[in-house]
């Protein structure tokens, strides 16, 4: 009866706009006093995430990510890429999705790379010849791509989150980064395929390669070309502990933005780190606390309970894949994405763990329902970002975001039913 007491209070103080830390927070008081635990076993969890070493990842990837957002990296990513990939039927949709994803990839959130690349790709894709609706509902859609690919900050908070819980296997971060690569690009492949078969009645003219271009292009970019290798090849090459690879590539952005292109002064620094920060902070501040609340959850047998009540009544595990992803993309709709991690993982990571499912393949199943949950009506994030960057009814994004959406759903059919192609790397 007390679990669902507390529920009630969780949802009732949701209502009335309590921030989500404070209402995580008083769950795990009233759940601690009930047992008679003290309650300085809250102070004592928020310490132990402080103290875990990968954690460091975070603030300085989160920072690294909005220099690029703040400089012209946008506009050196999509010139390169249409250098070399514009020449093919289709290349500038193409273009769009793989600027996207590299571009979500560093900076974490869907909502930067609507803004910072949206203004460029599209009326990019409307002069080239596009519909109006399929260019909307590209960049729209495209706005959550890269959630899988490192380093993504989910990705990160996923294995951190996953790492302070007792469940018999060990989740690394460097494994859900080698996880993620496979998903993410089977769902821009698809996304491009789609995308050349429905402009099939509406070629669109392919600008002949260009040497000249391309060397230009590679030029302008040279210095932020190394980026996906400080980060790849210094983990896997055992040059760099996770933590070390963010300080590197922290570093490495400053100097290559303040003094090689000389796009940000060093006068904005401060600005930049602060509002980086507020970000980080917040999620902080959110972990600290739902740590602890997980605790709670654990020592009352919550996803113990919670898997006999589904189990009584799903034996299957495809069934519970099936509405697992119905609830996960609910909650990408709703939540945001960090919300969704520090609230819903401990809840169901257990529960996933005792249907045998891998628990570096949850993480991928979750991001992926949470990156497809960022356009999904009726309130979606992206949505709403877009139709405020660009002027468009939520009504017209809706229809414009849809056939997109279909072809990331098929995408993530083939995510959680083929565990193979999450897990290749890391067997």
């Amino acid at each position: 009866m007390i679990p669902y007491i507390f529920a009630l209070i969780l949802v009732l103080l949701t209502i009335f706009g309590t921030p989500l830390f404070a209402v995580i927070l008083a769950v795990a008081m009233l759940g601690f006093h009930h047992q008679g635990v003290d309650l300085s076993v809250i102070a004592i969890e928020m310490y132990r995430i402080a103290d875990t070493p990968v954690l460091l990842a975070l603030p300085l990837f989160t920072f690294a990510g909005y220099v690029l957002a703040e400089s012209r990296t946008s506009h050196r990513l999509v010139n390169l890429t249409k250098a070399f990939i514009g020449c093919m039927p289709g290349g500038l949709a193409i273009v769009a999705f793989i600027a996207c994803a590299f571009f979500t990839a560093f900076t974490g959130a869907s909502g930067v790379t609507i803004v910072a690349l949206g203004a460029l790709l599209y009326p990019a894709l409307t002069e080239a010849g596009y519909r109006d609706k399929f260019s909307i509902g590209l960049v729209t859609s495209s706005g959550s791509l890269g959630l899988l690919l490192p380093p993504s900050l989910p990705l990160i908070l996923y294995g951190i989150i996953a790492q302070q819980m007792d469940i018999g296997k060990s989740v690394s971060i460097n494994d859900l980064f080698l996880a993620g690569i496979f998903p993410a690009l089977l769902m821009v492949l698809m996304l491009s395929f789609w995308s050349l078969w429905e402009n099939r009645r509406n070629p669109i003219p392919c600008e002949p390669f260009s040497v000249k271009e391309a060397a230009s292009a590679l030029r302008e970019s040279i210095w932020e070309i190394p980026l996906p290798f400080f980060v790849l090849g210094g983990i896997y090459g055992g040059y760099f502990a996770i933590s070390e690879a963010a300080a590197v590539t922290a570093m490495y952005v400053v100097i290559v933005e303040v003094f090689v292109y000389k796009e940000i002064k060093i006068s904005q620094l401060p600005s930049i780190m602060r509002e980086s920060m507020i970000m980080v902070g917040a999620i902080l501040l959110i972990l600290g606390v739902a740590l602890a609340s997980t605790n709670f959850l654990i020592d009352a047998d919550i996803p113990v309970r919670l898997f006999n009540l589904i189990q009584a009544h799903v034996t299957n595990k495809i069934v519970f894949l099936i509405l697992l992803n119905i609830l996960l993309l609910i909650l990408g709709a709703i939540l945001d994405i960090f919300s969704a991690l520090v609230i819903m993982i401990p809840i169901i990571l257990p529960v996933a763990v005792n249907y045998g499912i891998n628990p570096v393949h949850l993480g991928i199943i979750f991001l992926a329902n949470m990156q497809i949950g960022y356009f999904t009506p009726p309130v979606g994030m992206n949505l709403f970002i877009a139709s405020f960057r660009f002027d468009k009814s939520i009504t017209e994004l809706y229809q414009a975001a849809f056939p997109f959406m279909i072809v990331l759903l098929i995408a993530l059919l083939i995510i959680t039913y083929w565990p193979a192609l999450s897990l290749f790397l890391i067997q």
